[in-house]
């Protein structure tokens, strides 16, 4: 019997060898190409035969094309299926998604914060870092747990580490507004710069203030001024407060050299400040 036909044979199946292993992981390999082609109907294809055989991955992946509609019809209670299975094998991937399911209540499931955060910190725990950020908001405002800053802090670090630029958007935060520690304003700066040249919204507009108000920062209202301006084209709420405030203390030349400024991608960080792939 080939490695194939022993894989897709049954739960009763002996543990597979480093030979079947690497073939398994040489199809998910295939199916994540195909994906990122978007071509998630050959992505499907390959993917649901090894969900079906318990490979836990396989069976996250596959509840988040159910869940995006992705290569087949959104069916978010079919979704919730495979993601629990993803879980109850142990997956990071699944772990948080199943949780992204109970916070927001869909798959069929009524929402709940406090199995979200459960599940949020399990995968947390094994080092999903989306898991990690979104527990670390969770923790910060008591969502689902008890209020606790400085584990919020030390799961936004975690994050940070693995370049969620929304975590050191918050460790800023954390460290300006003295939760769960001393006020650090140079601390929170230097966290809002990272997360603003990583491209968030947030953390841009909160650098931007920072720099207009002069606070852990040498005072700048040009600078702060390109960075508001990218906080509000990216959305944030942050930012409306000051963009009129600090265009209008600037001369006309300074104001358009901020726009053009802003308007220029961001360079991406140094490649040693990269998380894994």
């Amino acid at each position: 019997m080939s490695w194939f036909e022993r894989l897709f044979s049954g739960p009763s199946d002996p543990e597979l060898d480093a030979e079947e292993e690497a073939d398994i992981e040489a199809l998910m390999s295939s199916a994540y190409d195909a994906a990122a082609a978007g071509d998630y109907d050959t992505a499907v294809a390959m993917w649901r035969p090894l969900a079906e055989a318990g490979v836990a991955r396989a069976q996250s992946n596959l509840g988040a094309c159910y869940a995006e509609g992705l290569g087949l019809p959104r069916d978010l209670g079919a979704a919730f299926q495979w993601f629990a299975q993803a879980a109850e094998a142990g997956d990071a991937v699944g772990q948080r998604n199943l949780a992204a399911l109970y916070f927001k209540g869909e798959g069929g499931v009524e929402q709940d914060d406090a199995i979200a955060a459960e599940y949020y910190r399990i995968a947390a725990e094994q080092g999903d870092a989306a898991a990690q950020d979104m527990l670390s908001w969770m923790l910060l405002e008591g969502q689902g747990v008890e209020t606790d800053a400085v584990e919020s802090r030390r799961w936004a670090l975690a994050a940070a580490e693995q370049q969620i630029a929304t975590s050191m958007t918050r460790l800023g935060l954390i460290a300006h507004n003295a939760l769960g520690m001393e006020r650090d304003p140079e601390e929170a700066a230097r966290w809002w710069f990272e997360a603003a040249r990583r491209g968030e919204p947030d953390g841009q507009a909160m650098l931007g203030a920072a720099l207009h108000l002069g606070q852990g920062v040498k005072q700048d209202d040009r600078a702060a001024l390109v960075w508001l301006l990218r906080a509000d084209k990216g959305g944030s709420s942050l930012a409306a407060p000051f963009v009129g405030v600090v265009r209008n203390r600037l001369p006309d030349e300074d104001v358009r050299l901020a726009q053009q400024a802003a308007a220029v991608p961001i360079a991406e960080p140094p490649s040693d400040d990269e998380g894994p792939s």
